[in-house]
Order: C-alpha cells, then structure tokens, then sequence
C-alpha cells in the first residue's frame, strides 16, 4: 500500500493563518504559535465587543435624548414615563436621532406630551 504524504496541506494552514493576522505587531504576526494564539485572542474581543457596543450606543442616546429634553424644561426620566402614558412608542435611537438632526420635531413631541399632561 502506498504512503498518503501530506506535506502541502499544513503549510497551506499555516499561511492562511498569518495572512489573517498580517496587521498585527511584532512577533504576532510572523510565527505560527503566536499569530495562532492572537487570532483566537482577537476573535474572543470581537464577539464580545459586538455586544458591548449595543450598550454603550443605548447610553449616548439616553444621553443625547436627557440633554434636549432638559433643553425643553422636562428631566429624562419623566420625558420618557410621559412617553410610554402617552402610547408614544418611538425608540430612543430614533428620539437621539430627532433631538440632534430635527430640534423642532422633538420640540413638538415635548409640547404634546405637556399639553396632554396638564
């Protein structure tokens, strides 16, 4: 019986590593062990990160949404409570967008929300 070698498949493995971690620094991106270790390193911080953005994109816009509404005279807090009594279901992402591109479209959900509060 005759003997498989497989001599051209581990450097092909080999060389599709380091080409993937060609950006890296120093010996990171050269030799196999350590461009294997950083790879999977990176892809751990990439999945992770992919969730923490959610969470720091939903603070700026609590952010942006609490500084035009104090703008208009009412806190975040109540601005949002006033909100959800009123069956006003706009998403904050949407409310930040309104609040920093369209100041009179916000100002007019302000007003309604205090005209039907009072």
């Amino acid at each position: 019986m005759t003997r498989i070698k497989r001599g051209k498949l581990h450097p092909k493995k080999r060389r599709k590593l380091l080409k993937k971690t060609k950006g890296y620094r120093w010996r990171r991106k050269k030799t196999y062990r350590a461009a294997k270790e950083a790879f999977l390193k990176a892809g751990q911080y990439a999945f992770r990160d992919r969730r923490k953005k959610k969470g720091e994109f939903r603070r700026l816009w609590n952010l942006r949404i609490n500084i035009a509404s104090r703008k208009e005279g009412i806190s975040y807090s109540r601005f949002i409570k006033a909100l959800k009594d009123n069956k006003i279901e706009i998403n904050r992402k949407i409310l930040a967008d309104l609040a920093i591109k369209n100041p009179e479209i916000f100002k007019k959900i302000v007003k309604k929300i205090k005209s039907s509060k009072s």
